[in-house]
């Protein structure tokens, strides 16, 4: 498909919003990923006991992992909805799909009239070789 197909203005801003919710998402992961990282570094003593740093260090991390896995959720949502998308407003291929079964469909038909019409011919020949038979044979 070389031709750069003109879409309307709400298709257009359906991609749009489709490629903001990928970006993200994608930024979402990452950037929750990264401070789980650095969340994961031990540092130096601070003015905060080191069990309660690392009970606030272990909550972080379990709203980081949900976060991560809600913006992966949204990913599959995200992909489930293109697939729609396409499959709902893809009309060329849609056309193409049904132009060639069409055409695969005659080309069947035209076969099975061939056929039918060289059933037709033999059955024809036979019925008059019977018919000549039958009429000049003495035991009608």
């Amino acid at each position: 498909m070389s031709q750069q197909r003109v879409l309307p203005q709400s298709k257009e801003t359906l991609l749009q919003s489709y490629n903001k919710r990928l970006k993200d998402d994608i930024k979402s992961i990452m950037d929750n990923f990264t401070e789980i990282i650095k969340t994961a570094k031990i540092e130096d003593e601070t003015q905060v006991s080191r069990a309660t740093q690392s009970e606030q260090d272990n909550y972080e991390m379990h709203v980081r992992a949900a976060n991560i896995v809600r913006a992966g959720e949204s990913l599959m949502k995200l992909v489930s909805d293109l697939k729609q998308f396409l499959i709902l407003n893809d009309f060329p291929s849609v056309n193409e799909a049904i132009n060639q079964r069409n055409q695969q469909l005659r080309s069947v038909q035209d076969e099975c009239d061939k056929k039918l019409i060289s059933l037709r011919d033999e059955i024809s020949v036979d019925l008059y070789e019977l018919e000549e038979e039958y009429y000049s044979s003495r035991y009608k």
